[in-house]
């Protein structure tokens, strides 16, 4: 069963659920009541981690709600196919498919065999969360161009997985780079 939680407690970045949904709360603010005897009102922005909507809502402070049920499992990137993409629980080594646009941005950082992690709720699947810094290889990248300068100069690269990030002059196709997930920035070039 789901612990309660009191609107005073509420804080930033805390996991709550209304209506069968989860949300995060990205915002509180803690409002004193300008009448003797009534209570403080707690206004939160809140996103809704199933369907990414913001919301603002406000509570009473006495006012309670459940902490969601989240559990979180390992779980490996298998393969593409089309615009679906499967992944191996770790756990029981079921596999299931998610669709590409429900990752967005992150579906370009995903190679063969990578590890991740998988937020459940309920037993339904919320995301996919990609390790903060992936190896990949460079697919293609332009050439180098002759006398420019070095001082912050990058080009774009396209990455095996497919998305593209912006690398230094010296990254050539075939060599392999730690990218950030978060950012989508180069990090470094790995060295084998």
């Amino acid at each position: 069963m789901s612990q309660q939680l009191e609107a005073m407690s509420f804080k930033r970045g805390m996991r709550i659920e209304l209506d069968g949904d989860p949300y995060l709360i990205m915002d509180v603010h803690f409002q004193s009541p300008s009448a003797r005897g009534a209570s403080t009102l707690v206004k939160v922005k809140l996103r809704n981690l199933r369907t990414n909507l913001v919301t603002d809502r406000t509570f009473r402070s006495s006012e309670k709600v459940s902490e969601p049920d989240f559990e979180r499992r390992q779980v490996q990137f298998l393969y593409r196919q089309g615009d679906e993409l499967f992944f191996m629980d770790q756990q029981n080594y079921d596999q299931f498919s998610v669709g590409e646009d429900t990752l967005g941005d992150d579906a370009g950082y995903l190679s063969d065999g990578l590890e991740c992690s998988c937020m459940l709720h309920n037993g339904k699947l919320l995301g996919i969360e990609l390790p903060q810094i992936v190896e990949v290889a460079v697919a293609e990248t332009e050439p180098v161009i002759a006398g420019a300068t070095v001082k912050a100069q990058t080009k774009a690269a396209r990455l095996e997985t497919g998305a593209t990030v912006q690398v230094p002059p010296y990254i050539e196709a075939g060599e392999i780079v730690r990218v950030d997930t978060r950012e989508g920035r180069f990090v470094a070039r790995v060295r084998r």
